[in-house]
């Protein structure tokens, strides 16, 4: 029998140790939602023009063009999936516009101020549109960073991410407009709240506050699927904004998550902002029923 020299054994052992480690998955923590693996991202890297990548939105579900937005320029990109050249609309001059949606075929986009701008999706393959509208003063003054648009009720839904009202209620407060078609008008149709207590049962690791960045409704489910970048939490309630599920997100992967959206196959998307080491990207996860 060959002796063993000390070098040799030592090398032996941290071969068989780190061969150990890496048949050991690196996110077993974290957890995903039922037809989703969050550890298993299909990552679309985006441009520079949109490493502060913000809201993203499809129009009618269709996943063919991704339209986005980002948080210091008044404009609405489209760009094919894993294409990185986009092409883009001006509707404003610049400013901390935070999220969008589309529906009705008219474009809404939320500026953190809490001021809707919308304009006709038509005007998206322009360069620039004199169709836009802004509205004012139908929310509170406060932080908002989250928009959803539901074409079947034709309401939006805006959720507080920093709100007065919520400094000592434990709630994340959320209003809701009715939006009417015919007179391209939005009108305040009251408000909503989610209990932070319910998160904290779930996730005893959550502290005080969600500071939501984005929010989308699952249409298969109609559950409301809730990101926030600061918590680095997907949360998840019914339609009735009673918390479900909370799943803490992996900072490796979600640098910092600030759009979401579910395609017509219900695959889920989301889109993070990119810092000095990292680009902005969309990262795609696909529904498995």
């Amino acid at each position: 029998m060959k002796r063993i020299y000390p070098k040799c054994l030592y090398l032996i052992i941290v071969l068989a140790l780190f061969g150990a480690y890496a048949c050991k998955s690196p996110f077993g923590k974290y957890t995903s939602p039922k037809g989703y693996d969050l550890t298993k991202p299909d990552k679309f890297n985006m441009p520079s023009s949109l490493l502060e990548i913000s809201g993203i939105a499809f129009h009618d579900s269709n996943s063919d063009t991704i339209y986005s937005i980002q948080d210091e320029e008044g404009k609405l990109f489209r760009q094919k999936w894993d294409v990185k050249e986009q092409k883009n609309l001006k509707f404003g001059s610049r400013g901390d516009y935070e999220d969008l949606s589309i529906f009705h075929d008219r474009v809404f986009v939320l500026k953190s101020n809490g001021a809707l701008f919308s304009f006709p999706f038509s005007e998206a393959t322009k360069e620039k549109s004199d169709l836009v509208k802004e509205t004012k003063h139908l929310v509170p003054k406060a932080e908002y960073e989250s928009l959803y648009a539901d074409a079947a009720t034709s309401k939006l839904y805006v959720l507080c991410k920093n709100c007065p009202v919520d400094k000592k209620a434990k709630t994340a407060t959320g209003y809701i407009l009715d939006y009417q078609p015919s007179k391209d008008t939005l009108v305040a149709a009251g408000s909503f709240k989610i209990d932070l207590k319910q998160i904290k049962a779930i996730y005893p690791k959550f502290r005080t506050e969600l500071r939501a960045s984005a929010m989308a409704k699952n249409p298969k489910t109609n559950d409301w699927y809730i990101i926030s970048s600061v918590s680095k939490l997907l949360v998840i309630t019914d339609d009735k904004w009673n918390v479900k599920e909370a799943h803490h997100l992996s900072s490796s992967i979600f640098n910092q998550p600030e759009g979401i959206a579910f395609d017509k196959n219900l695959n889920l998307y989301i889109s993070n902002e990119g810092d000095e080491l990292t680009d902005g990207n969309i990262i795609k996860f696909k529904y498995t029923p």
